[in-house]
């Protein structure tokens, strides 16, 4: 099994080097030094670096068994650390490729409106639906210091909660969020493209009562993601981003797991020795001498 993990780990490497590369390519082409045609360029080392990712996903094996994730399932197993039934530990390794981590093309979906000020894109080909927490009604509630936006990839939701001011003993706090920090907020998920109306960057939020169902976008699974002008390669950093932290909590999982099985080895080990031990006692007794 740690044979198993080492070759996922050392696949995972490679994946990390070159996401990094892409966020290179991304922060070079955000630059407006650069030419249009330097632009097409740059996203063609993008778009083999994106086949690159999913090649080596789907090829990455242990044994013929596929690891990081072929027609959108990585791998799952059990492994028995016992002597007896029922002594195993199972192990889950997420899809990797390019499509799974996000760094495809995506062709927006249709314009969506969220509140009057917002104009939103899907960067996705899953339906995703916004939704917004209720404002704090207490007048002794806490302040809530930041606008986020929270994705909850199994619900596929985006939950908006915004910035207000702590409650004065007499009325509830008032709301200190921006229609410019919702759309920071919504851009960091690396789901969405937001688009805020002309001079509303400054204008106060509002809780929207109503959820919102953001049109799903379309993959193009042989092209890298969009680099090719100052915007899209300005929002593709984030997207990149947020690629690279789940390569990383994949590799730190995968690391945890080895860690755990020398332990468990190390125990096995001993154990195995002292009932070799015990059993060698047994075989040895003087019957006559015990009688």
């Amino acid at each position: 099994m740690i044979s198993l993990i080492q070759t996922a780990e050392g696949a995972l490497n490679e994946t990390h080097a070159i996401l990094q590369r892409m966020r290179e390519l991304a922060v070079q082409s955000s630059n407006d030094t650069n030419t249009p045609s330097d632009r097409v360029e740059l996203q063609k080392e993008v778009d083999q670096l994106a086949e690159e990712l999913t090649r080596i996903a789907e090829n990455t094996e242990f044994n013929t068994q596929n690891l990081l994730g072929k027609d959108g399932k990585g791998f799952e197993g059990k492994f028995h650390i016992g002597a007896n039934s029922g002594q195993s530990i199972s192990l889950e390794i997420n899809d990797m490729g390019a499509k799974a981590l996000g760094v495809n093309k995506v062709t927006p979906g249709t314009d969506v409106k969220l509140d009057t000020h917002l104009t939103l894109n899907s960067l996705t080909d899953e339906n995703y639906t916004i939704k917004y927490t209720a404002a704090k009604t207490g007048n002794n509630d806490a302040a809530v210091t930041e606008t986020t936006a929270v994705e909850d990839k199994d619900a596929k939701t985006i939950t908006i909660t915004l910035a207000q001011g702590a409650g004065d003993g007499n009325n509830p706090g008032s709301i200190t969020a921006t229609i410019a920090d919702v759309a920071k907020a919504l851009e960091s998920t690396g789901l969405v493209k937001v688009t805020i109306a002309n001079g509303q960057e400054g204008t106060t939020a509002n809780v929207v009562s109503d959820e919102t169902t953001l049109t799903a976008g379309m993959v193009e699974t042989t092209k890298g993601i969009d680099i090719s002008s100052q915007e899209s390669a300005n929002s593709a950093i984030t997207v990149i981003d947020k690629a690279i932290e789940t390569v990383s909590a994949e590799r730190s999982k995968l690391g945890a797991v080895q860690n755990r099985l020398e332990h468990t080895i190390n125990n096995l080990s001993t154990s195995s020795e002292n009932l070799t031990a015990a059993e060698s006692r047994i075989r040895d007794v003087d019957y006559a001498l015990a009688a």
